[in-house]
């Protein structure tokens, strides 16, 4: 049973004589997993999955995929359209389903999942994502219980892996409706009610039942008066969330780049929660942003959770945002979580990320504006590389030392669905490009940042689907909406190229502190040994090593991925000419051609000092 009334929650109990993970030294020696919950697995997969202890697993219904699977759902116009409404509605996924493949994770080499919204959403819509909360402290019943949320995160703490939760401060679900007949006059192309924001208030009908219906009087309940509270499919909960006061009741935001409309106003139907007043030094807080920051340290004390992934953080006001992140840093720290992990889904740029950082004590921002984009064009030959890892160093921008600031204030990602300004579209649904997503991973796990991987792209899944976010959400776990555009097969195979390569690549990651907190340097390269300059494209194109070193103290480490998807690659690779002597040898730590493992490559004088290495087609090399 969830709490009806936030005010029966009790945190000196809840924390009483507990013993908490704590929190890792540092955030930038963890790889991320993202996944979305009603999408990851659903616990009944057999065939190619593989438990806790690696050993296979029968008992399942769903087979493993084969390459005869794919696009098994879309043979028929109608068949397709079946698959592809299924995937606007929830799948079938659940804690107990991720607790089944906490195994695959571990051996893939993540260590901190981070996972989608998962409490109870309005009853009349299918928000399968997660972001349409209507009761704050019951997890969704479609995905389980709150015993199921704390057995999952005791069972991956068990296997040395944290769990971040992704978390909405700055709107509800469609918890209430507008009154259209208070304000007749805002209408849609069509002729419907279309409530926009233009500063005002707008009236309320009531709050929405279990059937969407606003029935409900949208008056402040009685916290004292239970059998006056409404059913608990329908308003908002905890009780104390029954308050016009909650919400600033201004319509949907037409214009997201229009301050203080992206503020005030309603994300499409979701309702925007009030936090209060003031500038951010002086900002008073109001009661609903001290109920969330309640339900936010209730959720860290029963759970035991090791970071938030803070959603929408754009649309709050900045006073906001730093109160709820000093009051939640301060109290995982009372109970020993000194470096709780508060991640910001901050839009609008990488200035607003800087800012919104230094302003209100975020940890760090996600995928920070273009680098998603500069890393994919990069990786597959359509972009310079210079144009990715300059993105790490302008400290102009920042008025920082750029390592300290990148190592652990970004996390970096692609594929994800927060892709912004252009068609949605996973790594290889370009499928001629396909075969260097194992270089993107690299590119990302290897870079400075707090990687992250988004689920699936390590089975090379391919959803697109322009505007729509659902279709680079493809069930991992078969259903009537999975990947590939398949139906009623799991995609956990341990033994594709991707998976079983990167979980190589983050073996060595662990074991090597440079790759994981070093300085970065784009190294220059020469075919002739003479003439070294950047990797660029050439022609519209790049088809060439792109090697970087990361430096911790003496030790460097030498990455170089190859951008042609079809030919090996050589090239003089320039090295820190302080660390090293001429004569001295790098040796091969990993390669995508195991021939060349544990090979050497001479240091010589040229340009300082450079090593010639070669990269397989489509392929990496890494060296120390």
């Amino acid at each position: 049973m969830s709490e009806s009334r936030l005010a029966d929650v009790d945190l000196s109990q809840l924390t009483s004589n507990v013993s908490y993970t704590p929190s890792p030294t540092a955030w930038e020696d963890k790889v991320l997993y993202f996944l979305m919950l009603d999408r990851f697995s659903d616990g009944n997969e057999s065939g190619g999955f593989r438990d806790i202890d690696g050993k296979p697993v029968a008992g399942g219904a769903t087979p493993l995929g084969q390459a005869a699977d794919k696009r098994n759902a879309i043979q028929t116009p109608a068949a397709a359209a079946k698959w592809s409404d299924a995937g606007g509605k929830y799948v079938g996924g659940t804690l107990a389903g991720l607790q089944n493949k906490l195994g695959y994770l571990k051996r893939l080499g993540v260590t901190a999942i981070w996972i989608s919204p998962i409490f109870k959403q309005v009853a009349f819509q299918e928000t399968y994502h997660g972001y349409g909360i209507q009761d704050f402290l019951q997890v969704n019943p479609r995905f389980g219980t709150n015993q199921a949320l704390k057995d999952l995160v005791a069972a991956a703490h068990q296997q040395g892996i944290l769990v971040i939760l992704d978390i909405i401060l700055n709107h509800s679900g469609n918890v209430f409706s507008y009154d259209p007949n208070r304000q007749p006059n805002y209408k849609d192309g069509s002729g419907h009610f279309d409530p926009r924001w233009d500063g005002g208030h707008y009236p309320v009908t009531g709050f929405n039942d279990a059937a969407g219906h606003a029935n409900i009087p949208f008056v402040t309940a009685n916290p004292a008066a239970p059998a006056s509270w409404p059913a608990k499919d329908g308003a908002i909960w905890p009780v104390e969330f029954q308050n016009p006061e909650y919400f600033t009741q201004k319509g949907r935001i037409a214009s997201f780049d229009y301050d203080p409309e992206f503020r005030e106003g309603d994300f499409f139907d979701l309702k925007d929660l009030h936090h209060g007043f003031g500038g951010t030094d002086d900002f008073a807080p109001a009661l609903g942003l001290l109920s969330l920051i309640e339900v936010y340290k209730y959720w860290i004390a029963y759970a035991d959770l090791d970071g938030f992934r803070i959603d929408t953080v754009k649309h709050m006001q900045d006073g906001a945002t730093r109160i709820f992140g000093s009051a939640i840093h301060e109290f995982a720290q009372s109970i020993g979580k000194d470096n709780f992990l508060l991640v910001g889904e901050i839009t609008g740029g990488r200035y607003r990320a800087f800012d919104t950082l230094e302003t209100t004590g975020l940890d760090a921002a996600l995928g920070i504006d273009d680098i998603p984009s500069k890393l994919e064009l990069m990786v597959k030959g359509a972009g310079n590389p210079n144009d990715y890892f300059s993105l790490f160093r302008n400290s102009l921008l920042i008025g920082k030392d750029s390592h300290t600031w990148f190592r652990n204030k970004v996390v970096t990602m692609f594929n994800d669905h927060d892709q912004v300004g252009r068609a949605k579209a996973r790594f290889c649904a370009d499928a001629d490009k396909a075969k260097l997503v194992l270089n993107a991973l690299a590119v990302n796990a290897l870079t400075l940042g707090i990687p992250c991987v988004y689920y699936g792209t390590e089975q090379g899944f391919d959803g697109h689907g322009g505007d729509s976010d659902r279709y680079i959400r493809e069930a991992m776990f078969g259903g009537e909406f999975g990947a590939f555009e398949s139906r009623g097969v799991h995609y956990f195979d341990e033994n594709h190229p991707v998976y079983s390569e990167f979980a190589k690549l983050m073996a060595i990651r662990a074991a090597q502190p440079a790759l994981r907190r070093g300085r970065q340097y784009l190294r220059p390269i020469s075919g002739d040994g003479q003439n070294f300059g950047l990797p660029t494209m050439s022609g519209g194109k790049l088809l060439s090593l792109v090697p970087w070193s990361r430096i911790l103290a003496d030790h460097e480490v030498v990455v170089a991925i190859n951008t042609d998807p079809n030919a090996a690659k050589t090239a003089w690779v320039t090295i820190d000419a302080a660390l090293h002597r001429p004569g001295e040898k790098l040796t091969c730590l990993y390669s995508t051609d195991s021939a060349q493992i544990g090979t050497t490559a001479d240091i010589q004088p040229k340009n300082g000092l450079a090593v010639r290495l070669t990269a397989p087609a489509a392929g990496l090399v890494i060296y120390r």
